[in-house]
């Protein structure tokens, strides 16, 4: 075991998108960190096939990446802009149909696989001095002063900062260590997901039709296939995913009702339980919760990795503003600021997300739905306060959601 910890900034535990994010842009901004992981990341190969996990990449998390040196790397590769969303209610018609320009917006969305994110991400941190990657390895104890976090890895490394930042998924290892509670809601449900090929091919937009059970959604892919995402109860998820492909083909065709095209064929399949978890608390002394460690939220509304990167680019503001003037932040009051900020954003968009779900599933509400459809379509206001919040760029957003560089938001410090 090392006699002395070596010192840092700040420590992240996780290296999925949102601790690999955080990590890229408090190196950038000249705090240093050590980033430490489980498992390293699988190589990206772009001659491969599509993965089953992707994310609607809004365009204030783009912005985000952008400014933590990957997203020019993940547009290179593989990556899908859509700049139409069409939303319906089963067996009415009609919907709901958003276009990025009018709302004075490029895109809506980009459609990217997890592992591609994650992949830009850790290639960007190959090249910051500024942090220190330990992978594999993970926390065997942590000692929190108040004041100081000191963690023990698997290794017997020892590492200290002023600040720890748990960024290690849904089931935080660290959350449950810190003794954080959290309100869970368990659907039971599963969501479905599979690449499809479609007749017509997928024209680049985004395609939800709500059903009994839940919604099915359509996610435009670069080669003109989609990703698709259907939320089923648990009991027919399974019966779904034990189906032949040719057997579940003919289920889902039915279900879309032709939707953005016919489906023709289907890769792998794999269900996921869907739930929704808020912690009571973001912060516990010197270590604060990150993206999923904090909070789940259901996949409907595609906010679940953009909420955890608002969440690494509130924190790097506040951290960069209670830098101004001195070379320590105070922290106490940092965090305060931070917790207050995303725990309001988190639970307004998990309760929204949580109200359209209970709204959308019982069919006998489907023609007060229909309704509540052409009455938000007929609503410029509403429309627009809806694309903004979801695209990351609402009012109440991060700077660097926004636009701010981190050039410009050093320089404002």
């Amino acid at each position: 075991m090392s006699e002395r910890p070596d010192e840092f900034d700040v420590i992240i535990v996780g290296g999925g998108m949102v601790g690999a994010a955080a990590a890229s842009l408090l190196g950038r901004c000249g705090f240093s960190a050590a980033l430490v992981e489980s498992r390293p990341p699988d190589r990206f190969d772009p001659a491969g096939e599509v993965g089953l996990r992707v994310s609607a990449i809004s365009p204030g998390s783009a912005n985000i990446l952008a400014q933590a040196g990957a997203w020019e790397r993940i547009e290179s590769l593989r990556a899908c802009p859509y700049r139409a969303m069409h939303v319906e209610e089963a067996g009415h018609a009609g919907g709901l149909d958003f276009e990025a320009e009018a709302f004075g917006l490029e895109r809506l969305g980009t459609i990217v696989e997890n592992d591609l994110v994650q992949s830009a991400l850790w290639g960007a941190l190959e090249s910051n001095p500024m942090i220190e990657v330990h992978c594999p390895a993970e926390v065997a104890s942590l000692q929190d002063s108040g004041a100081r976090v000191e963690v023990t890895l698997d290794s017997g490394k020892r590492l200290g900062a002023s600040l720890l930042l748990a960024a290690d998924g849904g089931a935080s290892p660290l959350r449950r260590r810190m003794g954080i509670r959290q309100d869970i809601w368990e659907y039971n449900q599963q969501g479905i997901v599979c690449v499809a090929s479609t007749d017509p091919v997928n024209p680049g937009v985004a395609w939800q039709r709500f059903l009994p059970g839940g919604p099915l959604a359509f996610l435009p892919l670069s080669d003109g296939r989609s990703s698709l995402v259907w939320t089923r109860p648990r009991e027919a998820a399974g019966e779904l995913l034990g189906r032949s492909d040719e057997a579940f083909i003919e289920a889902l065709n039915e279900a879309a009702e032709g939707g953005p095209g016919r489906v023709l064929t289907v890769g792998k399949r794999a269900g996921f339980p869907l739930a929704m978890r808020l912690s009571e608390s973001y912060c516990s002394g010197r270590v604060a919760l990150l993206g999923d460690a904090a909070h789940v939220v259901h996949p409907l509304a595609g906010q679940g990795v953009n909420l955890g990167l608002a969440d690494a680019a509130a924190l790097v503001e506040v951290l960069v503003e209670g830098r101004r003037g001195s070379e320590e932040p105070d922290l106490d009051r940092c965090l305060a600021r931070w917790q207050r900020w995303r725990r309001s954003e988190s639970e307004l968009m998990a309760g929204g997300t949580h109200a359209i779900r209970a709204l959308f599933t019982p069919p006998m509400l489907a023609g007060a739905r229909a309704v509540g459809l052409r009455l938000v379509g007929k609503s410029w206001l509403a429309r627009d306060f809806f694309i903004r919040r979801a695209a990351g760029i609402g009012r109440n957003a991060p700077r660097l959601s926004r636009g701010t560089s981190l050039k410009d938001l050093l320089r404002a410090s």
